[in-house]
């Protein structure tokens, strides 16, 4: 149940990118349309761009530590032997929830003491620049988990997006 669980919420993830890259793809072209065609850059196109960019990565982040693309130790823990292979593969997975709850934690904070500034350009609480590193932190400590779960089990973790 929660393999499924966490499954679904990194596919969900690689979605909202695939479709955060398009709109990223469209405010870029707006930008560029608008600076060399029109000759006047519509104000708001980049900042949606980093905005875009900020979500895109950071979900994508979170899916990437779920279906294990992330930088790993692989060619280290080739080389010994079963158990302590499999205690060094732990201590990364535990390693790496840590640092996702310190990102989502601070994040977090970050984010509610701006809630109140707005972007100029987009009429948006500033908040919006820090809400995806908090969701890819706990999205990070999520399937950190099912993959401690899953070394204790005996299992791989299956990607989630074939």
């Amino acid at each position: 149940m929660y393999t499924r669980i966490c499954a679904t919420l990194a596919r969900w993830c690689m979605w909202v990118g695939v479709v955060g890259l398009v709109l990223l793809i469209v405010a870029v072209a707006v930008q560029v349309f608008g600076r060399y065609v029109l000759n006047s850059t519509p104000t708001w196109a980049e900042s949606l761009a980093l905005l875009l960019v900020l979500y895109v990565t950071m979900l994508g982040v979170a899916a990437g530590v779920r279906d294990a693309g992330h930088i790993g130790l692989e060619s280290f823990l080739v080389l010994l032997p079963e158990k302590q292979r499999l205690r060094f593969e732990m201590l990364i997975h535990v390693l790496v929830a840590c640092f996702g709850a310190l990102m989502a934690w601070y994040c977090l904070m970050l984010g509610i003491s701006v809630m109140d500034y707005k972007l100029p350009t987009l009429g948006v609480s500033e908040s919006l620049r820090y809400w995806p590193a908090a969701i890819a932190g706990v999205l990070i400590v999520l399937f950190s988990i099912e993959h401690l779960i899953a070394l204790v089990q005996g299992r791989a973790v299956e990607p989630s997006w074939h």
